[in-house]
């Protein structure tokens, strides 16, 4: 049947999709989510459908076409031909895995290319994530994932004996090492190129965090060059475009809360090695309410870790620490930042947690690399600080920038204790929600300010937190949930 094309001018995030009239895919014999195949004179494109009642502007006669449908198609004509496609090759596999199969390699491929053309709907897609999650991948599967999901991406490909490179799981509010163990790193002529996640369900990512300094965006020659001038750079890991089949398989998998370990892996490894990096430290936090809940758990995932980077030729330390509390004292992206430029500054308000965390770490990474230097010294030596500042330098920032000068929310709330005692718990999971409430990360000066932590002690009416909004509204929601997010015994 040919139909006149019209765009749409929304955004599915991904899956190409089109719509017809209800009467036009009555006679084609089609129903919504049914695939089609669309063609113009030069462009042939696979779709999902979805039907109009004719209500809402697609006539009979009409095909709609979302934005990354039309993108794809680009018709430089007025006129498409719509027929029924073929299921893609990856459900197949998709339903062995749900199964509880072991996939081979071509199933492999098959799933990551149709995650990489948008073939695949997101219903579909999450079912592939949930089969991962009660049949967990295994070494093999594994490593044909990595090995696909690296394939047609982007690499940063730089000619350096090391090339070292950090990572955390995530889970625990805050924890923003990265942007002291960077600058630390580079000033001791180490290289690390450090891509790092935006928010998703968090109040904050190092992306978002970064980005309060400085641009995080940059081309895979533009990375290259900041390097060579800096030895150190923290960007937004989407900035490298590794492949969409990743990128996809993450936005189903935080709104179903559901983290498989075996997609984890593959994602974080895949990330490191478009990167080039040549030794990795691995952040594992566990706690009550982080993403792993017992050291078990943790350890075997260290081991998963360990035995999938010597495959690809990564030096790899996996390190557990704990995860039972916000480390640090700002969570929110303005928040975070001010923190950093304390610690790097060497200000008294500065978080010592944080300070001591990234203190470790780096002093870990001195030692995986061979590295004769001492954290602690670059530190209090103010060359982490100089450092830092030549990278945002570097990345488009204003390298002046001071803590006075980052605006915070003008909507503020300061909870205060409801008893004296000592304080047993602060619930992360439950901070991190009250800091997107109050606007984190899109507002980036709303989010949370600890006053203090587990184990101070506080008498009646003392401040714990205070919540930051740039919106009276925002703050107002917050404050109603604020309550059971600190124990004090």
């Amino acid at each position: 049947m040919d139909l006149k094309i019209k765009k749409i001018n929304l955004s599915t995030g991904g899956p190409l999709v089109a719509t017809i009239n209800k009467k036009d895919a009555e006679s084609l014999g089609l129903f919504a989510l049914d695939r089609v195949n669309i063609k113009s004179k030069k462009r042939e494109i696979n779709a999902l459908l979805d039907i109009s009642n004719g209500t809402g502007g697609i006539k009979s006669g009409q095909i709609g076409l979302f934005e990354e449908a039309y993108k794809a198609l680009n018709p430089k004509e007025k006129i498409a031909k719509i027929t029924p496609s073929k299921t893609p090759k990856s459900i197949e596999a998709i339903r062995n895995k749900l199964d509880g199969k072991e996939l081979n390699k071509k199933e492999v491929i098959s799933i990551i290319n149709d995650l990489t053309s948008n073939k695949l709907s997101d219903i579909e897609v999450s079912y592939f994530v949930a089969a991962c999650y009660n049949h967990d991948l295994s070494y093999k599967e594994l490593t044909f994932l990595i090995q696909e999901t690296v394939k047609d991406g982007n690499k940063i490909k730089i000619k350096k004996k090391i090339l070292a490179d950090k990572h955390c799981i995530g889970g625990v509010p805050n924890n923003r090492t990265t942007m002291l163990i960077v600058p630390i790193l580079a000033a001791a002529g180490l290289n690390i190129a450090k891509t790092s996640s935006r928010a998703i369900t968090s109040p904050s990512g190092t992306a978002d965090t970064m980005e309060v300094l400085a641009k995080v965006k940059f081309s895979p020659n533009k990375i290259k060059n900041i390097l060579k001038k800096t030895r150190g750079i923290i960007i937004w890991n989407e900035t490298m475009e590794i492949t969409g089949a990743d990128t996809r398989l993450i936005k189903v998998r935080h709104p179903l809360r559901i983290d498989p370990k075996g997609l984890l892996i593959a994602s974080i490894l895949a990330k490191k090695i478009a990167a080039g990096s040549t030794h990795l430290l691995i952040d594992l936090p566990v706690g009550k309410n982080a993403k792993l809940k017992t050291k078990k758990e943790a350890n075997t995932l260290k081991k998963r870790f360990q035995k999938i980077s010597k495959k690809f030729n990564i030096k790899t330390k996996v390190i557990i620490t704990d995860g039972s509390q916000p480390i640090g004292n700002g969570i929110g992206p303005n928040l975070e930042a001010i923190d950093i430029l304390y610690i790097l500054k060497k200000d008294p308000r500065a978080p010592k947690d944080l300070e001591k965390k990234a203190i470790m770490m780096a002093d870990k990474i001195f030692k995986l690399t061979k590295t004769k230097a001492s954290a602690k010294k670059i530190l209090n030596s103010g060359l982490a600080y100089k450092k830092m500042k030549e990278i945002i330098k570097a990345q488009k920032g204003k390298s002046n920038i001071t803590p006075e000068k980052i605006n915070l929310g003008k909507f503020t709330y300061n909870y205060r204790s409801p008893k004296k005692g000592k304080i047993k718990e602060i619930n992360n999971i439950k901070i991190s929600k009250l800091a997107r409430l109050a606007g984190a990360p899109q507002n980036k000066g709303a989010g949370i300010y600890l006053h203090k932590k587990v184990n101070d002690k506080v008498k009646k009416g003392d401040i714990i937190f205070t919540i930051y909004a740039e919106n009276k509204d925002k703050l107002e929601f917050a404050k109603k949930e604020s309550k059971e997010i600190i124990k004090i015994k």
